[in-house]
């Protein structure tokens, strides 16, 4: 199948402790403490979009708040392919997988600003803040190579 990356961002959304927002996905029920039931906020970008805007957009988005700053910008694209049992599938069954900007963000509010129940068809149904060096073991396995270079090239940031 020889399908195209689908632009996307991610959020790595610090708070004043240093530590990183994940949040648990609300498609995988029964996923507390498993490996890939938690993670980032991210999401596709609308073409055309600065990844930038974009990662405001889906921090609104899926948990409720944008309200951050853009500490740092990782600068590379970093891409996943998605498992052979999820492709045609996944990601609207358009996509091999995704090729990500990832950036660092310094939460300016307070926990009860995070509402993951804006959304009508939220796609988190709880979040936590967690060391940023824990990532790669809460990520899908296919995730898991660009949760460790994230965790390591934004390191700086963690309390």
């Amino acid at each position: 199948m020889d399908l195209p990356y689908r632009d996307n961002v991610g959020a790595v959304l610090f708070n004043r402790a240093g530590l990183v927002l994940v949040a648990r996905r609300a498609d995988l029920p029964n996923a507390e403490g498993a490996p890939g039931g938690w993670q980032l906020p991210q999401g596709g970008m609308d073409a055309g979009e600065d990844p930038a805007v974009a990662v405001f957009r889906e921090m609104e988005e899926e948990i409720g708040t944008c309200n951050a700053k853009i500490i740092a910008e990782h600068p590379d694209w970093l891409s996943y392919d998605l498992p052979p049992h999820l492709l045609g599938k996944a990601l609207g069954g358009k996509y091999r997988g995704q090729r990500q900007k990832w950036f660092a963000l310094r939460f300016l509010g307070e926990d009860p600003e995070i509402r993951l129940d804006l959304d009508p068809h939220p796609e988190f149904d709880a979040w936590r803040w967690v060391r940023l060096a824990e990532l790669p073991s809460l990520a899908v396995s296919f995730k898991r190579e660009i949760y460790d270079r994230i965790a390591r090239d934004f390191a700086r940031f963690a309390g």
